[in-house]
């Protein structure tokens, strides 16, 4: 199966965004993907804010954009567009570091005033990035993301949801495998 990449791109350590990410990781890796967790967050400020390509957790960023076959990009929506440590990565990616990739754009906020961010602000980098095809996203409210003693709950119309892109980011994966083999 596909290398699956899955960035948080929330700043937070205690993120829905890096939570939920997490619990739809074990959906694709249940479906047979490797997927390979990034946390921005993670990633040196003075390597991000210093635009330190040499920087080693910046070409090991690159790297696992390279290696992938698909990306997911989580994100917290922050003024109405993608948070600002996610927005420093991608800054420093080659320009077509999503050539050729299949790319699941996922947001959370705590609004559904945001819900439009995917579309108007996320979706429009992902492709100029060079992204082969940007699937259905999907905009998860915070309050529908509830984290407790045994694990991570979301509502289940939120589930229902999200467990459809996630299905339909994996089958459009596997899509250029099939048509690599029938050439």
């Amino acid at each position: 199966m596909a290398v699956v990449l899955s960035v948080s791109g929330s700043p937070s350590a205690t993120s829905r965004t890096g939570r939920l990410l997490r619990h739809l990781d074990a959906r694709l890796a249940a479906q047979g993907h490797e997927v390979l967790p990034l946390d921005v967050r993670t990633i040196p400020a003075e390597a991000l804010l210093g635009a330190d390509f040499k920087h080693p957790a910046i070409v090991e960023a690159t790297e696992l954009f390279a290696r992938a076959d698909g990306v997911v990009i989580g994100t917290p929506v922050y003024k109405a567009s993608y948070s600002g440590v996610l927005k420093a990565l991608l800054d420093l990616l080659p320009q077509y570091a999503l050539s050729g990739k299949t790319v699941l754009p996922l947001a959370t906020g705590g609004t559904t005033a945001h819900v439009l961010a995917i579309d108007y602000a996320l979706r429009p980098v992902l492709s100029s990035m060079g992204a082969a095809h940007v699937v259905q996203g999907w905009f998860t409210l915070d309050k529908q993301i509830v984290s407790g003693d045994d694990g991570l709950a979301i509502a289940p119309e939120a589930a229902e949801a999200l467990g459809l892109v996630v299905d339909q980011f994996s089958a459009a994966l596997a899509r250029p495998a099939v048509l690599a083999a029938a050439s």
